[in-house]
């Protein structure tokens, strides 16, 4: 076909339906498909159902014959029944030699007993063949038992002359050996019970041996250790679990008590022979845990051994110096030398790791055990001074001694407490060499050293002055070393200088001249300090509080009035206020605030005996106040300068004696209304009860209560009159507080001046008039009920409308 053709025919041989036919068609469509969805959907639903009971399980009914789950295994039972049965055959026996013994022949007894015990014995080698071993063990449990039992009836019968307690050493002895034998048997190798129980008997033999020899204490703690170190050396070459493990209970048990022995004959002795014994005794116990370190795949604990051995060394060889003619107060730093000894120890010989780092630990432990023992001496240095409080200026003590040791004893034993603070301090700066504790230790050796230079002067009994130009030049030093770049160097010196200055100021209590002087030295060192940023926010307020000290011992020491001190004390926070204003944004900038504030409710309370000086003093904090209030970021400070400022005038209104509350009440209501009306300029959307509320509240209401108290016409005319001005501005300006203020005292005055007639006509009036009158204003208000209510809400709309 020609395309020409085909362009001209093709339009006429489509066909388009009319709209409304093809409409009819698209809604036969939509509704063919809603009804095959909905089917579809239907199919689904019961397709889901039918999934989800299948997956259910099935109830299972629970058949009578169903065996119940067992609450126990086997094996469980099995032991269980065996260890009964071992300890009640062992009762048994023991039952059958205690008390039935008695009831047989030699011949008999010993053919029972021994056939029982041979046949305990020989039963677990015939059920180990078996393959029993449960019950082998509970059976050779039985037999060793009768063994016990055998050598008690063995006493009883034949060897009832022999001592006690040395039979039961020789038998433990036996007893031990014979275990051990059977366990190691090849027939009964395979047992767990006999070599640990061999062991366990083994325990005794030294220490029995050694009571029945009637033994001094040195020789059973002797036995003693001696028992740790053969179950130290067992536990070390045994590879049996059982028997390891009772070896070190062993070890550790016997051990102890006679490391507890020793140590307790070492600080006991009364010369170098017995100091000399008890610390061969300590060498013994250092030499055993030494020992068992050194082996260390063989312990699992051998940093913990390795410290036990440096701490018995330093006590043995400690206390044999002590108790070598030195005086009692030198035994704690003989100890000590002892430990820094070990110390160095460490360094020289080539010891195991584990040994090197134990021994470093002892000398530590050691060394800050001789700390604690300095710190009651330290306490009294530091604290004592403190009982000058109650005792200000009643006379300097003759040296240093006397006055740390106001209320407090002096420690006994106390002069070699410097000794043993240069000692570790010395160990700290010289002997710590890693990186990470070396800036910590010379830290420590800082501090330390300034302990000692705390204690000297007391320790020494220097005099008085000398001991408090020593707290000064450490005061001054402390603030020079805080020059320092290191940080924490610059923390711990400002500390100790804060502490030593408190020391100071403390001790100068006792004399006036010297409390004078030390807090005008103190607040001159710290003011210099102040000039460095760094030190400023704990220097400067420092500073401050000790000037204000100064005030207050100046006024005391002219014989001032405490009130007339008060102004003196006022020039602290003045100071404060003009500092806190020049350091701008600076971080001391807030704890000097802070004084300065502390400062003035001290100079409030000074003055508090006299109330024209304190009218004085609270208008001077105040003008303070106010000064600080105009700096940009203290605006709220101006509330307190006001309340500061009334204060001030009430107590002056109180000192000359003035009754009257308006005299009180208007010098707040004017600046208060003042300052509403400019809140009210400046935001016009603000309440009236926010702006003029208080201010009307302040005068008004205490003059209500004064002219229901007043018989005179004076008071309640001219507060009427004010009540009365006031409600009429409310309703000009349409404002809400001034006129329910107003109103409300208008009309309860009125109500006051008003009272007498009233009373006067109802005192005349016949008895039934009042329920009548009363009865009449019920009905007029029933009959204008609807009237009173509408009026009642367009009032209330009214006064809605108003701010």
């Amino acid at each position: 076909m020609p395309y020409e053709v085909t362009r001209t025919t093709l339009p006429g041989m489509t066909h388009f339906p009319p709209p409304a036919e093809e409409l009819r068609l698209l809604d036969a469509e939509l509704r063919q498909l809603d009804a095959r969805r909905a089917q579809l959907l239907t199919r689904r639903a019961w397709l889901v159902f039918a999934l989800q009971r299948t997956q259910q399980p099935p109830p299972v009914a629970l058949s009578p014959a169903t065996p119940p789950r067992p609450e126990t295994a086997a094996p469980s039972v099995q032991n269980v029944l065996l260890v009964l049965g071992g300890v009640l055959l062992t009762l048994a026996a023991a039952v059958f030699t205690l008390v039935s013994w008695g009831h047989m022949g030699i011949a008999g007894r010993a053919l029972v007993l021994g056939a029982v015990t041979l046949a305990a014995l020989a039963g677990p080698a015939l059920l180990l063949k078996r393959g029993l071993r449960s019950t082998a063990e509970s059976v050779a449990g039985l037999g060793l038992a009768l063994t016990v039992l055998d050598a008690y009836a063995l006493h009883e019968a034949a060897l009832t002359g022999t001592d006690g307690t040395g039979y039961a050493a020789a038998a433990s002895a036996v007893l031990a050996v014979i275990w051990s034998a059977y366990g190691l048997l090849p027939a009964t190798a395979a047992l767990r019970l006999p070599l640990p129980s061999a062991l366990a008997a083994a325990q005794f033999p030294l220490l029995l041996w050694a009571l029945a020899a009637d033994a001094g204490p040195y020789v059973i703690t002797a036995a003693l250790l001696m028992t740790a170190g053969l179950d130290v050396v067992a536990a070390l070459r045994v590879t049996a679990g059982s028997v390891r493990i009772t070896a070190v209970v062993g070890a550790y048990g016997m051990g102890g008590w006679g490391v507890l022995a020793a140590g307790w004959l070492s600080l006991t002795a009364d010369g170098p022979g017995a100091a000399a014994r008890a610390g061969g005794l300590l060498l013994l116990a250092a030499g055993i845990a030494l020992g068992a370190a050194w082996r260390g795949p063989g312990t699992r604990h051998p940093l913990g051994l390795a410290i036990a051995s440096g701490l018995l060394t330093v006590g043995a060889s400690g206390g044999v110096v002590a108790r070598s003619g030195l005086p009692s107060e030198w035994a704690v730093p003989s100890y000590l030398v002892c430990g820094i000894a070990l110390l160095a120890a460490v360094r020289a010989g080539r010891l195991p790791d584990a040994i090197r780092r134990g021994f470093a630990w002892a000398s530590g432990v050691v060394q800050a055990l001789a700390l604690l023992w300095t710190l009651p001496v330290v306490t009294v240095v530091l604290l004592g001074p403190a009982g000058w409080v109650g005792r200000v200026w009643s006379g300097a003590p003759s040296d240093a001694r006397t006055a740390v040791t106001v209320e407090a004893p002096w420690p006994a034993d106390s002069a070699a407490a410097p000794a043993v603070l240069v000692a570790v301090a010395a160990v700290l700066a010289l002997a710590v060499r890693t990186e990470r504790w070396r800036a910590r230790a010379r830290l420590g050796a800082l501090g330390l050293l300034w302990a000692t230079a705390l204690l000297l002067p007391a320790v020494l009994g220097i005099p008085y002055v000398a001991g408090m130009s020593v707290l000064g030049v450490m005061t001054a030093a402390g603030l020079y070393v805080r020059r320092t770049t290191v940080p924490a160097a610059r923390l711990i010196a400002l500390v100790l200088a804060l502490v030593t200055s408190v020391s100071l100021a403390l001790t100068a209590l006792a004399s006036q001249t010297a409390t004078l002087v030390v807090l005008s030295v103190l607040v001159a060192l710290l003011a210099a300090a102040s000039w460095r940023a760094s030190a400023a926010p704990v220097t400067a307020p420092a500073a401050l509080v000790y000037a204000a000290a100064l005030a207050s011992a100046t006024g005391a020491a002219a014989d001032w009035p405490p009130a007339g001190t008060a102004l003196l004390v006022l020039a602290v926070p003045a100071s404060a206020a003009l500092l806190a204003a020049r350091l701008g944004e600076h971080r001391a900038t807030v704890p000097v605030e802070i004084v300065g504030a502390v400062t003035g409710l001290l100079a409030v309370g000074l003055a508090a005996t006299d109330p024209p000086l304190l009218a004085l003093v609270l208008a001077l904090c105040g003008v303070i106040t106010a000064g600080t209030a105009l700096r940009p970021g203290r605006r709220p400070v101006g509330y307190a300068a006001t309340a500061l400022f009334v204060l001030a005038s009430w107590v002056r209104l109180a000192a000359w004696d003035v009754g009257t509350p308006e005299a009180y009440t208007l010098p707040v209501t004017v600046p208060a209304l003042l300052v509403g009306a400019l809140r009210r300029r400046r935001d016009p959307r603000a309440s009236s009860w926010t702006a003029y509320g208080p201010g009307l509240a302040a005068t008004l209401l205490p003059s209500l209560v004064a002219a229901w108290a007043d018989p005179h016409w004076t008071r309640p005319l001219l507060l009427g009159t004010a009540a009365l001005l006031v409600t009429l501005l409310g309703a000009r300006h349409h404002l809400q507080a001034p006129l329910v203020l107003g109103g409300s005292v208008l009309a309860l005055v009125t109500l006051h001046e008003l009272a007498p007639y009233v009373v006067q006509v109802t005192g005349a009036l016949p008895r039934w008039a009042p329920p009548a009158l009363a009865g009449l204003l019920l009905l007029a208000l029933g009959a204008t009920y609807e009237q009173r209510i509408r009026d009642v809400r367009r009032v209330r709309e009214v006064l809605g409308r108003m701010n």
